[in-house]
């Protein structure tokens, strides 16, 4: 493990209170959102659609890092030029999804477990070739009536510690992301405590399996009720709660935690991020930033419908959307600044 490599990188990704770009979706969700625009489900399409991505004037103004997925990684832009050197020749750091994705969990009805762990240490020295610096792992956590079972939490949290400890060995740091996940009716407080159990946990197995802390960026979600729960907290109220939940559940040699948006709409993202650097900033101990996915490309997407007519549109709001995500991280984001937009 070059454990310098691992903290130049972070350093690298965050510069400038900058953040990550997830655009990491399989084909079977890609396909998912093209069908809902009306758009091809052809490898072509996602390759031109990846295309607008990387090719966006200025992304790299509040973009350190871009998630890619498998095909992504693999993928040229029409003049031949691999997105990986796309991305690099803009300052802009690749990195890889690695999981398979997560499956139902053996003996544990309504849970998941994340697969992908088989071949791993061999598939990182290939994309470590092809020029990813990070990965990624997702975790899956479901709250409901008899969930999170300590079975499910503990199954996906060896499968992140493994995951990590091969990324540390390949020179690549590891994205650790143990997703709570909005579904349901939970309120704050509940969503609070698994949180901070799945937190606790993680970090406890990372000691266990000699994790260096100082080498890994954590992406948790947000402490948030769930889609269908009838009170539905301010924006300030999920800052503090998800604050105080990182500061009773992160250690503070973690360099770095940057959110996932987990469904939240992009305004909302945005806007708790603002909410946590706006009235917390000196409680961190860490970089706090973004790897949001939809909550910067979903407009995109919406404008662009696999028409080459609206890709500069589409890159206008793909740069806007990651703009505002920024000027969170830097506590200068309004509301009002939405407004502004097309």
């Amino acid at each position: 493990m070059g454990k310098q490599i691992l903290k130049d990188t972070i350093v690298q990704l965050f510069a400038g209170s900058k953040g990550l770009l997830a655009m990491d979706e399989s084909t079977s969700t890609c396909n998912k959102r093209f069908a809902f625009e009306g758009i091809p489900q052809t490898v072509e399409m996602r390759r031109r659609y990846r295309e607008l991505i990387v090719t966006t004037p200025d992304l790299n103004e509040s973009i350190g890092g871009a998630i890619l997925y498998d095909e992504t990684i693999r993928q040229q832009t029409k003049d031949g030029i691999p997105f990986t050197a796309v991305l690099t020749e803009a300052g802009i750091i690749p990195g890889i999804k690695v999981d398979m994705g997560a499956k139902l969990m053996a003996g544990f009805p309504d849970e998941k477990v994340t697969e992908g762990l088989d071949g791993l240490r061999e598939r990182l020295q290939e994309y470590r070739k092809l020029g990813a610096r990070f990965a990624k792992w997702r975790a899956v956590i479901s709250i409901g009536y008899d969930t999170p079972t300590t079975g499910a939490i503990d199954a996906n949290i060896h499968a992140l510690a493994r995951y990590a400890a091969l990324c540390q060995e390949a020179d690549i740091v590891p994205i650790v992301e143990p997703e709570v996940l909005m579904n349901g009716s939970h309120n704050l407080e509940h969503c609070y405590a698994i949180t901070a159990q799945v937190l606790k946990t993680l970090f406890y197995q990372f000691s266990v399996y000699k994790i260096y802390l100082e080498g890994m960026i954590l992406k948790p979600n947000m402490v948030i009720a769930g889609i269908e729960s009838i009170v539905q907290n301010s924006i300030d109220e999920v800052a503090e709660a998800t604050v105080n939940c990182l500061l009773e559940s992160v250690p503070a040699a973690v360099p770095a935690i940057a959110f996932l948006s987990g469904g939240q709409s992009p305004e909302d993202a945005t806007a708790h991020l603002n909410a946590i650097h706006t009235k917390f900033k000196n409680r961190l101990p860490w970089i706090v930033s973004f790897s949001f996915g939809r909550a910067i490309q979903q407009p995109a997407l919406d404008k662009w419908k696999g028409k080459e007519a609206n890709v500069e549109e589409a890159q206008t709001l793909l740069y806007f959307r990651s703009k505002c995500d920024l000027d969170a991280n830097l506590r200068e984001y309004e509301a009002e600044m939405d407004n502004d937009i097309l």
